[in-house]
């Protein structure tokens, strides 16, 4: 009692807790692109094969489905610092299996406990910091949530990319120096106050019962959005996952450094445009995403094809604007369209086919790569991309003529 007295005496304002639980968020998400330099180095001290490793990735979404299914109400019930916690210490322990690893089992169980970290840091850090920044001095929640995300996935790549390049033990330093910021990070925690009034402390009036559901009356709504969470999430997929593999293949580019600056570039560019566009609508930020995205995709195809890497930078480059634009209205919109007594239940849904966009594709492309080859693995991805896109701009078309007619 004493030990907790102290720390609500010590506790942050209002608004220095909503930095640091956003900083937190950005820590987290570090750890879900950290590996992508170092994949190239995994196969080879481990010998497996391009499907495989898509596999790896992969299986950071079963983590993710994890935290959201079955742990993914608990910060409402209990309170958002006991789940941010364990967060952590999730991420902790995916760090440490991966700065240990010794073989390939040692890497699928450090990216599934990455995926439930980052699922429970998601939820429990957003709704942290809308609660915390609900008085008189609100700030963006989304904007922010956003901007902590893109910034922790831009970081990863470059920070392992760079010390893998320059630095001794690549399959070891940034796992160590990420194991230091994540129990600093936590330190930190601890001196945010609690937002859930009335936390639940018996285990018998905790539910673990997963809300998923789509009202009769938005299901026609709810298409198009959600298939743009899922090709945003299938292209960023395809970067955290295969552009180092792109690159040495195709461009002869096998520096991690070069790797890691390229997926940095796409999540900082996604960074900035979270920033620049937040007086855009969601309707109109989502059909711009959709438009933009096939180019990107086809331009990826095009730098393979072509060996030039400055067709790469201009393809991630707008990967990342549409993937801030697609993501914001995207969820923007599911948040709009769903009945408030629902809300959880609907956006659920929509993560769901987020994280599947995240690796169904990514496996696909492995499979294909496996039987036929890498190029024709990725024409089929940037064909897929296209016509996923072309349906949810029809679906969401058809749905603004109905609902002009209905106003008539």
């Amino acid at each position: 009692m004493a030990l907790m007295d102290h720390v609500r005496d010590r506790e942050f304002t209002p608004f220095i807790a909503v930095w640091a639980v956003a900083a937190e968020l950005a820590i987290i998400f570090v750890g879900a692109t950290l590996p992508t330099p170092l994949y190239p180095f995994y196969r080879t001290a481990f010998a497996f094969s391009g499907l495989v490793l898509t596999l790896i990735y992969s299986v950071y979404v079963l983590g993710n489905l994890v935290a959201l299914l079955i742990l993914g109400r608990l910060s409402d019930q209990i309170g958002r610092k006991k789940i941010t916690l364990p967060a952590i210490a999730f991420g902790i322990a995916s760090t440490i299996l991966f700065a240990f690893a010794s073989s390939v089992k040692w890497l699928f169980a450090a990216r599934i406990l990455s995926g439930i970290a980052t699922g429970l840091a998601a939820g429990a850090a957003t709704a942290w910091i809308a609660e915390l920044s609900a008085g008189k001095n609100k700030l963006p929640t989304a904007k922010i949530a956003s901007a902590a995300n893109f910034a922790g996935l831009a970081i990863g790549p470059l920070a392992s990319g760079l010390l893998a390049e320059f630095a001794p033990w690549p399959l070891r330093l940034s796992y160590v120096l990420y194991l230091i910021l994540l129990l600093g990070i936590a330190g930190v925690i601890i001196f945010v106050p609690e937002t859930v009034a009335n936390p639940k402390r018996r285990l018998r009036e905790i539910s673990l019962k997963p809300r998923l559901g789509l009202p009769r009356e938005i299901r026609q709504k709810f298409i198009s959005p959600a298939v743009t969470g899922f090709v945003i999430f299938a292209l960023i997929g395809f970067y955290a996952a295969l552009i180092p593999s792109l690159l040495s293949e195709s461009l002869h580019q096998t520096s991690p450094a070069v790797s890691g600056a390229v997926v940095f570039q796409l999540f900082t560019v996604a960074v900035i445009s979270v920033g620049l566009t937040g007086g855009l609508a969601s309707r109109t930020a989502m059909l711009t995403a959709l438009a933009l995205l096939p180019v990107g995709t086809w331009l990826l195809v095009m730098a393979q094809l072509m060996k030039s890497l400055p067709i790469l930078f201009l393809a991630t480059t707008l990967g990342g604007i549409a993937g801030a634009l697609g993501y914001r209205g995207s969820l923007d919109l599911i948040n709009t369209i769903a009945p408030q007594n629902q809300r959880s239940e609907v956006v659920s849904s929509y993560l769901i086919a987020v994280y599947t966009g995240n690796a169904l594709p990514v496996i696909g492309i492995g499979l294909l790569s496996t039987l036929t080859s890498s190029i024709v693995a990725h024409i089929s991805f940037a064909a897929l991309i296209s016509v996923l896109a072309v349906i949810a701009l029809v679906a969401e078309r058809r749905w603004a003529i109905r609902g002009q007619n209905a106003r008539r």
